[in-house]
């Protein structure tokens, strides 16, 4: 018989996995990978006020990293900063100020790792219900503004000609990446959840000749990531989000080899 606390982390493993699949697609094709850092690191600026205002509601974290989101928007319109350089700066001044905000408050202090690289094995089935619900959305509206995206994904100058939306595009895009970081934080924490959106894809993209195939395969890479690292997690009783983001790589390089071997 499988525990079910193992259940649980599988469970909430491959739903962050499915949701992750279709956004990292679209971090890897617009070189946006540092993006997805910047929200991740300010998940913890996200965490140390929700327990200043004595919560533990994702909310919190949802409406910090979306504000963070908006403001890069906002900051990417001055010309004479390059995209890296504002990602960098907002990326280690929001985990700088979490940090603080977090070793400030007494009664966090102790649980920084768990904020770090998430506790999987820790999930309920409240938490279950939440990252299925998120999954849920994020698939449907991804669905609904897929072509936009790809469009202006694709040349967003183009796009706007064509009557594309595109601003409104990347605000919503933006806007899942936060949810997702947010109500993920405990699958892998804040240093390694942009991994499993990151990592899956760009294996995939060794592999796939279609955008519609890379998604697949990245949501199938993601998947066999969280099942291997969960496994060698409850083997050899290492950290599990580590393993997963582990796992998730060693297939990248499997897939970096057959890219190789092919061209």
């Amino acid at each position: 018989m499988i525990d079910s606390f193992i259940l649980y982390a599988l469970a909430a493993g491959i739903l962050v996995a499915v949701a992750a699949g279709p956004l990292g697609c679209f971090l890897v094709w617009r070189r946006m990978a540092y993006f997805g850092d910047t929200v991740a690191h300010s998940a913890l600026m996200g965490v140390a006020l929700g327990f200043a205002f004595g919560t533990t509601s994702p909310v919190v974290m949802i409406i910090v990293c979306a504000a963070v989101a908006l403001f890069l928007l906002v900051l990417q319109r001055d010309r004479s900063l390059s995209s890296d350089t504002l990602l960098g700066i907002l990326a280690h001044s929001a985990l700088s100020i979490g940090l603080i905000m977090i070793a400030l408050q007494e009664s966090v202090r102790q649980n920084m790792m768990f904020y770090l690289i998430g506790d999987i094995l820790a999930i309920d089935a409240v938490d279950i219900y939440r990252l299925s619900a998120m999954c849920l959305a994020v698939l449907v509206i991804m669905a609904l503004i897929w072509r936009d995206l790809l469009s202006s994904t694709v040349h967003e100058d183009l796009a706007r000609v064509e009557g594309v939306p595109v601003m409104r595009t990347k605000v919503i895009y933006m806007l899942l990446i936060a949810s997702l970081v947010a109500l993920s934080l405990k699958v892998t924490g804040v240093l390694l959840v942009t991994a499993l959106m990151i990592i899956p894809a760009a294996g995939a993209r060794n592999l796939a000749r279609t955008p519609g195939i890379m998604v697949a395969l990245a949501v199938a890479i993601g998947v066999l990531s969280v099942t291997s690292g969960v496994v060698i997690s409850s083997n050899w009783d290492v950290p599990t989000g580590p393993a997963i983001v582990l796992s998730a790589t060693l297939v990248f390089v499997l897939t970096r080899i057959l890219y190789l071997k092919r061209a």
